[in-house]
């Protein structure tokens, strides 16, 4: 489900090569297929369509969180997807790129105040309340602002709408610092709490609570556990409802993981909205999709160049790349797994590698024993799979460059985020005046 393949004997994003890249922009780059991310936003939009009797006119809002360039982001808008974020920043770049604010969710939970009262002021379609400290708060800037309404004049007028975040006890995902839904997360509100806390929202003039929201995990393959989530947030609404309270809306996040070379395989994007459907059928509720990695992460690979080969007189052999664990920081935080391929294979016998990177820590290590057919130093590598959590997290750490991001459309490609030069990184930091 990606368009990194083969063509004359060297590696390509869809119609331009790796290599060409590499010689015009230089390394570590991030490079991004535009035919992958249609084609997995469309697999995910198709499968949603023929379930619209249980899903209603589902939104499916990009986790920004997951790649935030605004030429990704804008891609994805005009497929019509719309943004889940998490911070003022990331509002600003999905309405940058193009995504409607009444196809904005607001989720997180460390919203500022000042973060608040721009998504008020903006007119997101959504704000996830994550806790009873938060509404208070989020009620008291409506109370400041005087809100009249929600957004620009051609806006509807009203208090926003608000989903509560339901931390329904069921944690999930490829590691622990990626499962959020388990009973000592931060994230969301308990379930009996939650229902106190939508029945304080519903009573409230200042906020029009729409519906409960969930999100537990990423990368997760197996979808008993979003089912019982999902089956959780069912019994709510039945709750509430009996209750005289109205709930339109279920948000199920993301989280279905994507099959990284190396590990099992997860579930289709077909079973998985068809599972939706099934819980939420007979519900006549909207749901809203959250997908990041789902969409991006097959859409890009990093590309690297071998600095040189180090091997010791045990039989050790080190690949040290110009990529560092500052270019893609999921192995070191998570163990995650990455294929690494030559961008330009050559014949002969597979020999185990630890990849590393120059950065002065050891957990500068992307994979440990790792079986490559020979390499030298000069050569290309591309990791897969990184159009997920890669270029976001990246940083300048050891005072490297940030790493540079590419766009590719069929046979034309764009950068998409400059390499600083050093002095575009000097000049960020003035000196100051006494020194």
């Amino acid at each position: 489900m990606h368009h990194f393949v083969l063509k004359n004997g060297g590696l390509h994003a869809e119609g331009v090569s790796l290599e060409v890249l590499a010689e015009q922009v230089g390394t570590p780059t991030y490079v991004y297929s535009t035919a992958t991310l249609t084609r997995h936003y469309g697999l995910l939009r198709d499968a949603v369509a023929q379930h619209r009797h249980a899903l209603g006119d589902a939104l499916i809002a990009f986790a920004v969180k997951a790649n935030s360039n605004i030429s990704v982001l804008a891609t994805l808008a005009r497929l019509g997807c719309g943004a889940d974020t998490v911070s003022e920043g990331e509002i600003r770049r999905a309405l940058k790129a193009g995504v409607p604010a009444d196809r904005i969710i607001f989720s997180g939970v460390g919203k500022t105040d000042a973060e608040l009262a721009f998504a008020l002021d903006q007119g997101v379609r959504q704000i996830n309340v994550e806790s009873g400290v938060e509404l208070d708060r989020l009620i008291a800037v409506v109370e400041r602002m005087g809100l009249k309404q929600r957004g620009p004049a051609d806006r509807a007028v009203g208090p926003p709408e608000v989903a509560i975040r339901v931390n329904p006890k069921v944690g999930a995902g490829g590691h622990a610092k990626i499962t959020t839904g388990g009973e000592g997360d931060k994230f969301g509100v308990p379930v009996e709490q939650a229902l106190a806390l939508y029945a304080r929202a519903a009573a409230s003039p200042h906020v029009t609570p729409v519906g409960l929201a969930c999100h537990i995990g990423s990368q997760i393959t197996d979808l008993a556990p979003l089912e019982a989530a999902f089956r959780t947030l069912r019994d709510m609404t039945l709750t509430l409802r009996a209750q005289g309270l109205s709930v339109t809306r279920l948000d199920l996040g993301g989280g279905l993981g994507v099959p990284y070379h190396g590990q099992a395989d997860t579930a289709s994007i077909a079973d998985y909205v068809a599972m939706c459907a099934r819980v939420l059928d007979g519900l006549d509720v909207e749901a809203a999709f959250e997908p990041g990695r789902l969409l991006a992460a097959n859409a890009g690979v990093l590309l690297s160049r071998v600095i040189q080969v180090n091997e010791r007189a045990d039989g050790r052999r080190f690949l040290v790349l110009d990529a560092a664990m500052n270019d893609l920081m999921r192995p070191a935080l998570y163990d995650a797994f990455h294929e690494v391929v030559p961008v330009r294979p050559r014949d002969g016998e597979a020999l185990p590698y630890d990849i590393v990177g120059p950065v002065c820590e050891t957990g500068d290590t992307f994979a440990r024993d790792r079986m490559l057919a020979p390499l030298k130093a000069g050569d290309l590598v591309a990791f897969t799979g990184a159009g997920a959590y890669g270029a976001v997290m990246s940083s300048e750490y050891n005072s490297r460059p940030l790493v540079a991001e590419v766009l590719v459309d069929g046979d034309r490609w764009a950068v998409i985020r400059d390499r600083p030069t050093y002095e575009d990184m000097w000049a960020r930091e003035p000196k100051a005046d006494w020194l």
